[in-house]
């Protein structure tokens, strides 16, 4: 309490402002995050913000290097691949709490020490397996977006109707004029007509594409790949 009774107002610093949006744009999506906005949550003035981030960009910047910290480096373990899979799991499991966060990431134009710090992780856990600066170079670039927990769709699709009898002649249609996405779309699906249009496992399809990523990664490292002799080496 203040010396007139009122209420005492918490001390506004950077994590509290960068917090508060975090939770924001996990509320309400990153469309919602504006320094009016945040200021209202917080119970000051807009430019009271100012003080601790300079503009929107820095605040978006703080958002993401707030969900980054989020990462919990895996156990400690000897095997260069498990340590890899680990933290890139552990990246997704923190990632698909704020669904809001792979869109802002892929707009940045700089990475700041917290973000470095994870890749620095990565490439520590690579070289730990005896695996080559060059190949571990290459690697990175393989990984890509991974390394954060997150992909680019390859199929972006809306969902089928719920109308049994449109659902049946929008997939007549679809087979129709694309008959080899449709092929692969339905595999093992009851119903064809309702797997069109429909979404993945993600979490499993995530977990595919990074098992394939580190067997070929694994490979390259068994035959001591260099990038120097890439030309003249056969894939296998």
């Amino acid at each position: 309490m203040s010396s007139d009774g009122a209420p005492a107002r918490v001390r506004l610093n950077r994590d509290r402002v960068l917090g508060a949006a975090v939770e924001l744009a996990d509320r309400e999506g990153i469309d919602a995050v504006s320094m009016r906005r945040l200021a209202e949550r917080l119970g000051v003035v807009p430019m009271a913000l100012y003080k601790h981030v300079a503009n929107k960009e820095q605040l978006l910047d703080g958002m993401i290097d707030a969900v980054v910290a989020g990462i919990d480096p895996p156990a400690g373990t000897g095997d260069w691949r498990q340590a890899v899979r680990a933290r890139v799991l552990s990246a997704r499991d923190n990632l698909l709490r704020h669904p809001w966060a792979p869109h802002v990431i892929e707009t940045r134009t700089q990475a700041s020490p917290i973000v470095l710090a994870h890749m620095d992780a990565l490439i520590a856990a690579f070289l730990a397996g005896g695996l080559s600066a060059d190949l571990t170079h290459h690697a990175m670039h393989a990984l890509g977006s991974r390394m954060w927990g997150f992909t680019q769709e390859v199929f972006p699709t809306t969902p089928p109707p719920d109308d049994p009898a449109l659902r049946e002649q929008m997939f007549r249609e679809v087979a129709a004029r694309f008959p080899h996405i449709v092929e692969i779309a339905t595999a093992g699906a009851h119903d064809p007509a309702s797997a069109v249009g429909s979404t993945c496992d993600d979490q499993f399809e995530f977990e595919f594409a990074l098992d394939l990523f580190l067997d070929g990664v694994e490979r390259l490292h068994a035959r001591g790949w260099t990038s120097a002799g890439r030309a003249g080496q056969s894939p296998m």
